[in-house]
């Protein structure tokens, strides 16, 4: 079966005729559990979100803070295996029709397999993966099976990257680029800062690919700031914080749709 990059890439261009940027929400599986975890994209997606990342809970993160780190934390002392996360993947894409991309580091992929991880996102109907730590240099086993299944491979790009480096990057990716506003972590922050705007700008004259902006975002107006120059708004940190600080799932469900909701009319006021 094919993954559904083709789904991610009119979704993109919708938003982008719509003149407007898209909103991408990042939530792991497994937290608060397998199914809470489930409910939680559909809620996300039910407040606004165009496109979905779920997280492969991993115990050795070099990209997300310690927000991140703490639902990671709970997925896995849950027991959250590749499975559920499919599953996950799954379950969200059929009862919502949204592209469905996995974020993970490389160490779980090349520990289940190449092959047979990209061959189970596929089915599961997954868009493709974002891969903060995997070199594009060695990137070219992983890329041959995500062309293979019709998922897209997005890389990540810093405000350090060099022009030549970017061009590098961007010539090996599909589906957008995910730009990191700053140096660090994920987690919320007072101000988004000009570095992501020259980065998206640094970007764009290397390649015709969407440029979607991430870590610390998390208001409407840091949205509508980021979807001025940039093609999609990616925020994480924010949904999980909404989760983690609800007295129960219920609470968080809700909270988490609310914040959807006002960072999807926040990405409408570019």
């Amino acid at each position: 079966m094919s993954g559904n990059i083709e789904l991610l890439n009119t979704t993109l261009a919708a938003t982008r005729a719509a003149d407007r940027a898209a909103l991408i929400a990042y939530l792991p599986a497994g937290f608060p559990t397998v199914d809470g975890g489930i409910e939680a994209v559909k809620a996300v997606i039910a407040g606004g979100a165009d496109i979905v990342e779920i997280g492969l809970p991993h115990s050795d993160p070099v990209l997300d803070g310690p927000v991140i780190q703490t639902a990671d934390d709970i997925a896995l002392r849950g027991g959250v295996r590749i499975a559920d996360v499919m599953r996950t993947v799954r379950e969200a894409r059929e009862a919502t029709g949204v592209p469905i991309l996995v974020m993970t580091y490389w160490n779980p992929i090349d520990r289940y397999g190449v092959e047979r991880f990209t061959a189970e996102l596929a089915e599961a109907g997954g868009a493709g993966c974002i891969l903060p730590d995997l070199p594009v240099q060695e990137s070219a086993l992983w890329r041959e099976h995500a062309d293979k299944h019709g998922l897209a491979t997005v890389f990540v790009v810093a405000p350090s990257s060099q022009d030549a480096r970017l061009a590098t990057i961007t010539a090996a990716g599909s589906g957008f680029v995910y730009a990191a506003s700053l140096m660090g972590v994920t987690g919320t922050r007072a101000s988004v800062g000009a570095q992501a705007q020259d980065l998206v700008g640094r970007t764009r004259a290397t390649t015709d690919l969407p440029v979607c902006v991430g870590l610390g975002v998390s208001n409407a107006t840091q949205a509508a700031e980021v979807a001025g120059f940039a093609d999609g708004v990616i925020v994480g940190s924010a949904f999980v914080k909404a989760m983690l600080d609800a007295p129960d799932e219920a609470a968080g469900l809700a909270a988490v749709r609310s914040l959807a909701g006002e960072l999807a009319e926040g990405v409408r006021k570019r």
